[in-house]
């Protein structure tokens, strides 16, 4: 029997290289840490909570994910919410993933960085002893705050560096171009993180021109609107730089109208080095496969595309030379 491509897209082997890990929180986990943590929620029940997830752009969508967020208190939640990912990524034959965190939304709350950081390590650590998935972690920084609030925020970090492997940037994307957070990137590189932003979702091409000039990063967190600029499409494609797509993320936050219009075969033919991902899977509406699956049938695109996009996903992570070669012959056993 032939398998579909949307069929070998659920099937393969892939790496997951964009996900909040906050964004992975479902309602019913909200509300069984908010009664274990003594806490009232403003929703009577999980149906009302989930009924609330009818975004019309980023903020809309950030504002409720904030809000959500307020039940992590102990290193314990952390976990609970680390290891409810790592179950759903197995599941879709994710066999890397490195998760973005957003210290600041909870030390801003009270909640130490130690909690948070440990939390999310020990169940890294569990997924990999447990379910084979390899996992890292790369701390974002939220930057409708300020760049000083970012130093602050990787200073207390750096006592458990040993624990992320990264920096990104994340949150309300318009009016706070990435050359806000030069110097503390530049920092970052210094230490010797990867360092990557997200650019190019509802901001301009620019931001991401900023990302790649101004910041150095390594990979592009979206960048759909890439496509608005042919010499940056040049440029990305040239320098194999990675774009972390978020197909259904965009349709939920309305940067697509429909899934069928989404630029994603636009991005694969032009040469670049797009992969797929969840961005926030709890309140989009789907983890890996169901992205994957659905752009793959909205798109028609062929085997060889899926072929690729699981292929760029390997080659994106940010994995030793022998850990890729093992992830990239996973995908060719599967494929064969």
């Amino acid at each position: 029997m032939t398998t579909t491509p949307a069929q070998l897209a659920a099937a393969i082997p892939k790496a997951e290289l964009h996900i909040h890990i906050e964004g992975s929180l479902e309602p019913e986990l909200i509300f069984a840490l908010a009664q274990r943590n003594g806490l009232s929620l403003p929703y009577p029940s999980v149906e009302a909570l989930r009924d609330a997830y009818a975004f019309t752009n980023l903020q809309s969508f950030l504002d409720i994910y904030y809000a959500g967020a307020s039940v992590l208190l102990h290193e314990a939640d952390f976990h609970d919410m680390a290891w409810a990912y790592f179950l759903r990524a197995k599941a879709d034959n994710v066999v890397h993933t490195e998760i973005f965190f957003d210290p600041q939304t909870h030390t801003a709350r009270g909640v130490p960085m130690a909690t948070v950081i440990q939390g999310l390590s020990s169940a890294c650590e569990r997924a990999r002893a447990e379910l084979g998935v390899s996992a890292a972690l790369i701390l974002c920084f939220l930057r409708h705050l300020s760049e000083d609030d970012a130093f602050a925020t990787l200073e207390a970090a750096l006592p458990y560096r040993q624990h992320f492997i990264g920096v990104g940037l994340d949150s309300s994307e318009v009016g706070h171009p990435p050359s806000k957070f030069s110097r503390v990137f530049a920092r970052c590189r210094e230490l010797g993180f990867h360092v990557v932003a997200h650019a190019g979702e509802e901001g301009p091409p620019a931001y991401i021109r900023e990302a790649i000039d101004d910041l150095k990063t390594e990979r592009i967190d979206h960048g759909v609107r890439s496509l608005e600029d042919p010499a940056l499409v040049a440029e990305l494609a040239r320098r194999r730089i990675p774009l972390t797509v978020c197909p259904l993320s965009n349709l939920k936050l309305c940067v697509v109208d429909d899934l069928r219009q989404h630029p994603m075969k636009r991005l694969l033919d032009a040469g670049l080095c797009a992969t797929v991902n969840s961005d926030d899977p709890a309140y989009f509406g789907g983890y890996m496969n169901a992205n994957f699956v659905q752009t793959v049938e909205a798109l028609d695109l062929s085997r060889d595309d899926v072929i690729t996009l699981a292929r760029n996903s390997f080659e994106a992570s940010f994995v030793s030379a022998t850990r890729r070669a093992e992830l990239m012959a996973l995908l060719d056993d599967a494929v064969a």
